[in-house]
């Protein structure tokens, strides 16, 4: 979902970051706020002080979205789910929640915690305006507190919808789930009127560029094709992990997989293994038995004429528990590995004896057919 994203700092232990699309969300919004928004409805200040109120506006947005997302963040955590952090970019933001809640309750508490935790935003900047006016708070100070209070309800609104994967399709699903004792059905029909709610909203996006609204036209298609790629995307994770929870590592690996006796050299290594498999990491056997592992990157560093010199033994790092798992490991824990350390591919590993190799791409393969599977289900 995410291009590159910075860190920015943590919160209750929840590691808050950025990626770089959120600046052309905050360039977008603190422009239309100093350029539209605040003078139509604050006429007269100069053009600095519009631009002051934009900045506000953007920062009261940045901490609207963090107080939102790390609402859910917290309730997570209290039902057990780890959370990988929260992420701001350009549709908003989203806590990174690593599996799905253990039950309906705990499904519908942390999906309503995010947009009480904005209707709680907006009663507060609410009377905080009230307040500013009845005691003559400048203009520009309560006009950015007006916008945060329709801001906030707006956002908790939007995100009622009963459309996964926003709260609110969140919310139908543990009512669907508690209704059925079903996760996978009821993410299948939640998501289906999210990915139809996307298309709603890409329709409308059209209509306003054909209508001559193009930057709001735009937005509204942009949006439109995130919630339904994200709605579609939600029923493919909850059917891998209904299907992978039922798999051991065992199940999925290949077996007798390439590998690289450690005595050959670097030279030999690259002609005879990198070019002609093009993997990234390789497992080193001495005497059947796995020495280590060498990874393409590794090479980058010697020398070309220094090949020659080098053996694969020299060079090899022990393989460490982000490159390997144990054959009677669940298949979920392997793709958990590999979404967290973004390896490919993981050695199946028993002691000091290799067993297979399990990959992404052949997880991905079988999950495939799954799905095609249950498309023919559904279509009989």
């Amino acid at each position: 979902m995410f291009g590159r994203a910075v860190s920015l700092f943590k919160v209750f232990g929840f590691e808050i970051k950025m990626d770089i699309s959120w600046l052309l969300l905050a360039a977008l919004i603190t422009w239309s706020l100093a350029g539209g928004l605040f003078p139509d409805y604050y006429k007269g200040l100069s053009p600095e002080a519009y631009w002051w109120m934009g900045a506000a506006g953007t920062a009261g947005l940045f901490l609207s979205i963090i107080i939102h997302e790390l609402t859910h963040s917290l309730v997570a955590r209290h039902y057990g789910l780890s959370i990988k952090g929260i992420t701001l970019f350009i549709f908003g933001g989203i806590a990174q929640m690593e599996g799905d809640p253990p039950h309906p309750k705990a499904e519908f508490m942390i999906a309503i915690a995010g947009p009480l935790a904005s209707c709680f935003l907006g009663l507060l900047m609410f009377l905080l305006n009230l307040l500013g006016e009845g005691s003559g708070w400048a203009v520009t100070v309560n006009g950015v507190l007006n916008y945060l209070c329709w801001l906030n309800i707006i956002l908790a609104v939007f995100n009622l919808i009963p459309a996964f994967p926003l709260d609110g399709g969140r919310i139908l699903r543990s009512a669907l789930w508690k209704w059925k004792k079903d996760i996978r059905w009821s993410t299948d029909i939640s998501a289906q009127i999210g990915s139809g709610f996307g298309l709603l909203l890409i329709i409308m996006g059209i209509i306003n560029i054909v209508r001559g609204n193009f930057v709001g036209g735009v937005w509204w298609f942009l949006i439109g094709l995130f919630v339904r790629s994200a709605a579609q995307t939600s029923y493919k994770q909850i059917l891998a992990h209904s299907l992978f929870n039922t798999k051991k590592v065992k199940d999925l690996m290949v077996k007798n997989p390439v590998t690289v006796p450690r005595s050959i050299s670097l030279e030999e290594f690259i002609s005879d293994y990198v070019y002609k498999h093009h993997f990234q990491a390789y497992p080193v056997l001495s005497f059947g038995r796995l020495t280590g592992c060498i990874f393409v990157k590794q090479i980058a560093s010697i020398p070309r004429e220094e090949w020659t010199r080098y053996t694969v033994g020299a060079v090899a790092l022990p393989c460490n528990e982000e490159i390997t798992i144990g054959p009677e490991e669940d298949a979920n824990k392997a793709l958990e590995i590999m979404n967290r350390t973004g390896n490919s591919r993981l050695l199946v590993v028993n002691g000091d004896q290799l067993e297979g190799i399990i990959s992404l791409k052949d997880m991905l393969t079988l999950l495939s057919l799954k799905i095609e599977l249950n498309d023919l289900e559904k279509n009989k």
